[in-house]
């Protein structure tokens, strides 16, 4: 059985996961269902009344909020089927001798981390390391699957695309920095620092003396009951949202450097449209961006921000790919 059409489905479903999961955490519904895996110790929501009075005996402290704990269900459920769908890439990798068997293997073991990540996410409460790591681990896997399939799909460029090889070095710094961008991005995310700059280029006031990086990047932010809407002071916070906004710019201005050059030196159409879908990404992701601080984070466009930032990171992990494999 062809495993490609498996795992065009599997990628199509992780973006899914991916903005879900943005969905519930910008809708401050993390802590929906405050037990995993289950929901006050169900499998669905508790709505009918004998459900409500079990669970006003077992969570005393807690109010069951139907549409918050709802979206983290929903999100569970997805990834869940998520989970069983890398099961079955691995079971029939393993099963086809011609097919890669270490990154399936690296893939499902990610998953698994992935769950035991958001089970902390709920019994840490929402503690930031671990929420920006789950973060990170969905545009991982997301990547990971990408390259799985284009190693079932193999990529032929006639001729190998010589000056375009000569800018895979720059391909690669620009995926590095895309990487510390998004986490950035979710170091942003998860201390609600979304909204502590809501002026443009960079910040509102006297921003450069009100820095504070020993407080904005601690990975351990001392015991609190929650970490709910974040703990940090706003000079804190500000400073990771100025961090995330320069960050921005010098990943925009390099994304944009090397889709340039490509349209220009490659001369596989391969290769070029994949410089065109760039720089369209990267307008729109700057687009978006530029929205939220306007807007003041509307749920939609924080959505489609994050999902834009999947897309690019996919898109660059395909341009590496063509640039740095095998001629």
């Amino acid at each position: 059985m062809d495993i490609k059409p498996l795992l065009k489905i599997t990628l199509v479903f992780t973006l899914c996961v991916i903005m879900m999961g943005a969905y519930t955490r910008l809708s401050d519904a993390g802590l929906g269902c405050p037990d995993w895996p289950g929901c006050y110790g169900m499998v669905k929501v508790p709505t009918a009344s004998h459900e409500l009075t079990a669970v006003k005996d077992a969570f005393p402290e807690h109010t069951v909020e139907a549409d918050k704990a709802w979206l983290e269900m929903i999100h569970r459920y997805i990834a869940g089927a998520l989970g069983l769908m890398v099961l079955a890439i691995l079971i029939m990798s393993l099963r086809k001798a011609d097919a890669p068997k270490k990154l399936p293997m690296f893939i499902a073991a990610l998953i698994v981390f992935q769950a035991v990540l958001g089970m902390w996410t709920v019994t840490m409460k929402l503690m930031p390391i671990v929420v920006m790591s789950h973060l990170i681990g969905g545009f991982a896997l997301f990547s990971l699957l990408l390259l799985l399939y284009l190693r079932s799909k193999p990529l032929r460029i006639p001729g190998g695309d010589a000056p375009a090889r000569k800018l895979s070095t720059l391909a690669l710094m620009c995926i590095g920095v895309l990487l510390l961008q998004i986490v950035l991005g979710g170091w942003t995310s998860s201390n609600y620092a979304a909204l502590a700059c809501t002026s443009l280029p960079i910040c509102e006031g006297n921003w450069v003396d009100n820095l504070n990086f020993s407080s904005a990047f601690s990975p351990f932010q001392g015991d609190h009951p929650s970490y709910e809407y974040g703990v940090l002071d706003y000079s804190a916070r500000m400073t990771i949202h100025v961090a995330h906004r320069i960050g921005a710019i010098i990943t925009a201005a390099m994304l944009l450097f090397l889709a340039f050059r490509l349209v220009t030196k490659a001369l596989s159409s391969t290769i070029r449209n994949a410089a065109w879908l760039l720089a369209v990404l990267v307008v729109l992701q700057v687009i978006l961006g530029i929205s939220n601080v306007v807007l003041h984070l509307p749920l939609g466009i924080a959505v489609s921000h994050n999902a834009g930032a999947a897309l690019l990171l996919l898109t660059l992990v395909f341009i590496n790919y063509a640039l740095w494999r095998k001629a």
